[in-house]
């Protein structure tokens, strides 16, 4: 099993920027790709950025320039730095993991944390 607990979300005016954090333990040895997804009140969760296990990432187009995801494998963490926040980009913010647990593809999720983009 592998274990995703985000932290860093909070209340900040649009131009700012925040520092999100997920932190997996676990079995982590067996983690490849980390995604950002977020879900705006009353929409549906979308994904925001990843990374795969070589460092790879990709953007969605509504944050790319904004927004850098990286990842530290010596501290089972990925970032998502934040700049020049907008109040659409006001949601929960859900880290998620794709990991090989015992041979099996799973797919895991932490509990969010919430940003909030006052104009």
């Amino acid at each position: 099993q592998v274990q995703l607990v985000e932290s860093g979300g909070g209340l900040v005016q649009a131009g700012g920027s925040l520092r999100l954090s997920c932190a997996a333990s676990g079995s982590t040895g067996g983690i490849n790709g980390v995604a950002w997804y977020r879900q705006a009140p009353e929409k549906q969760r979308e994904w925001v950025a990843g990374i795969n296990s070589g460092g790879s990432t990709a953007y969605a187009e509504s944050v790319k320039g904004r927004f850098t995801i990286s990842r530290d494998n010596a501290k089972n963490t990925v970032s998502l730095q934040m700049s020049s926040l907008k109040p659409e980009d006001t949601a929960v913010y859900y880290c998620n993991a794709e990991a090989v647990v015992r041979g099996k593809y799973m797919n895991y999720w932490g509990k969010g944390t919430p940003v909030t983009i006052s104009s």
